[in-house]
C-alpha cells in the first residue's frame, strides 16, 4: 500500500460527497489510504477555546458521520481514517499537499455565491498545493443531462513549447491505473499573426497542414519515453488550431479525466500561478480536472 495517502475533503455539501466518491475510487486503484479531512470553520472566540480543550474529536463530527455512511455504502474500502480540523479551509487544505498523493475536492462547498462554477477553497489547493489536486465538477455544468464517463480516455494538455514532465508523467500513471487510453492534445497558433513594421517584406504565407504536422511530430517525440515506460496505454495525439483551453474543454465531454499542468514559478513573479488555460479547463470541463504542480526541479 501506498505511504501517501489520497485526500478527499469533505464540507457536507453534495459536492464534497462527490469529491469523496471519486477519492475512494482513486484510493482503491492506488493502494493507497483514503483519509477524509473537514475543515471547519468557526468564529475566532470558538477557536480559542477549541485550542484551549485540544483539536476536535472526528467522531463527533456530523460532516464526517455523514462521509463514514456513505464510505460504507459504498462498499469494497481500502484503509481509511477520519480527520477533522478547524481554521481556514483556503490555507489547510493546500498544506495536506505536503504529505499527500493526491487532493479531491469537490467544484464548489456549502459556502459562496450559487451562481460561481468554481469555489475559492478549490481554487486556492489546485494553486498552492504541493500534490496533484482534482477537482470534481457538479453534473450538469454545461446543461447536458447528467452522465459519467468512468472509462472514459484520459485527456492531456501538452505543450510543445514548455513541457511539463510532471504532468505527462501523472497523466500516463492514471491512465495505467485505470486502464484507459491517452488522448494528448496539443495546439499551434493559427491563424499566424505577423506584426510588420514599415518597410518590412511580408514573410510566405505558412501552410497550415505543414504546421500541424510540425506540432503532432514535437508532440509525439515528447510523449515517447512515457510510452515507453507505459506500452500497455494506448495513445491517441491530436494537434488543433488555435484555442487549447476550449479543446481541452471540447474533449472533457466523453473523458474519465483531463490533466493539465500549473505554472512554473517564473524569476520576477515567484507567487504560484494557475494559467490561463489552466483556469479556464477548471471553470468549464465537464469531467474531473486533475492541476499538476511542476516537478521540484523544475519549479
Amino acid at each position: 500500500m501506498n505511504d501517501q495517502p489520497v485526500v478527499a475533503a469533505v464540507d457536507g455539501s453534495p459536492d464534497g460527497l462527490r469529491a469523496l466518491e471519486w477519492a475512494l475510487d482513486a484510493a482503491r486503484r492506488h493502494g493507497a489510504t483514503l483519509r477524509v479531512l473537514h475543515v471547519r470553520t468557526a468564529p475566532p472566540r470558538a477557536r480559542q477555546d477549541a485550542r484551549d480543550a485540544g483539536p476536535p474529536a472526528a467522531d463527533d463530527d456530523p460532516v464526517l458521520t455523514q462521509a463514514r455512511a456513505r464510505v460504507d455504502a459504498l462498499g469494497g474500502t481500502p484503509s481509511v481514517e477520519y480527520v477533522v480540523t478547524e481554521g481556514a479551509p483556503g490555507a489547510l487544505l493546500p498544506e495536506t499537499g505536503t504529505e499527500a498523493r493526491l487532493l479531491v475536492l469537490g467544484s464548489r462547498g456549502r459556502g459562496g455565491f450559487a451562481g460561481l462554477l468554481l469555489g475559492s477553497n478549490s481554487l486556492a489547493a489546485a494553486r498552492d498545493a504541493g500534490c496533484p489536486v482534482v477537482v470534481v465538477p457538479r453534473p450538469g455544468r454545461g446543461g447536458e443531462e447528467e452522465t459519467t464517463h468512468g472509462d472514459g480516455p484520459v485527456v492531456v494538455g501538452v505543450s510543445t513549447d514548455g513541457p511539463d514532465t510532471a504532468t505527462l508523467g501523472f497523466a500516463f500513471a492514471e491512465a495505467a491505473a485505470r486502464r484507459a487510453a491517452l488522448r494528448a492534445v496539443t495546439a499551434y497558433p493559427w491563424p499566424l499573426q505577423t506584426v510588420l513594421l514599415l518597410g518590412e517584406v511580408p514573410p510566405a504565407q505558412a501552410d497550415q497542414e505543414a504546421m500541424e504536422h510540425e506540432t503532432r511530430v514535437l508532440a509525439d517525440g515528447l510523449l515517447a519515453p512515457y510510452r515507453e515506460r507505459h506500452p500497455e496505454v494506448a495513445v491517441e495525439v491530436v494537434a488543433l488550431p488555435g484555442d487549447a483551453a476550449g479543446h481541452l474543454v471540447g474533449a472533457s465531454w466523453d473523458a474519465s479525466l483531463v490533466v493539465v499542468g500549473r505554472h512554473r514559478r517564473r524569476l520576477f513573479a515567484p507567487a504560484r500561478m494557475m494559467g490561463s488555460v489552466t483556469q479556464a479547463v477548471l471553470l468549464h470541463a465537464h469531467s474531473p480536472v486533475a492541476v499538476v504542480p511542476p516537478a521540484p526541479a523544475e519549479e
